[in-house]
């Protein structure tokens, strides 16, 4: 991996959602989706392992849905570096502040265009760095 490259964990239950995000992503040359995830706990098991600089995580996934992963991620002393972005269908006002609550740093509504992911993702980095 390059120096400067962003490393990616895309976390969603839907296949095609992933590789969608990660077509997105892989045109960036300082971005790469390095893992992926299907719910939230095998999400925080390869992130506490792999120590990502982004996580993009569904809310809504089986055995442990973003909220709770968001959580469990932010607990972890190296987890509050980490940029957590939620990357949902909902986006009611309630729903962006229960993802800040649990420690999300962005909200993003699905689909999400192509030039909104990669400037929430590197205005996020940047405020990190």
């Amino acid at each position: 991996m390059a120096p400067g490259v962003t490393r990616v964990l895309l976390v969603d239950d839907q296949p095609l959602v992933r590789a969608g995000l990660r077509l997105l992503l892989d045109r960036e040359d300082d971005i790469e989706v390095a893992l992926e995830a299907s719910d939230g706990a095998a999400a925080v098991t390869l992130a506490r392992r792999e120590r990502p600089d982004v996580v993009l995580m569904d809310i809504s996934m089986p055995h442990m849905d973003g909220y709770e992963a968001a959580r469990r991620l932010r607990a972890e002393s190296w987890g509050k570096n980490v940029v957590l972005i939620a990357l949902t269908g909902w986006g009611r006002q309630g729903d962006i502040e229960a993802a800040r609550n649990a420690g999300f740093d962005g909200h993003l509504l699905k689909p999400v265009g192509a030039e909104a992911l990669i400037n929430l993702v590197n205005e996020l980095r940047a405020q990190r760095n």
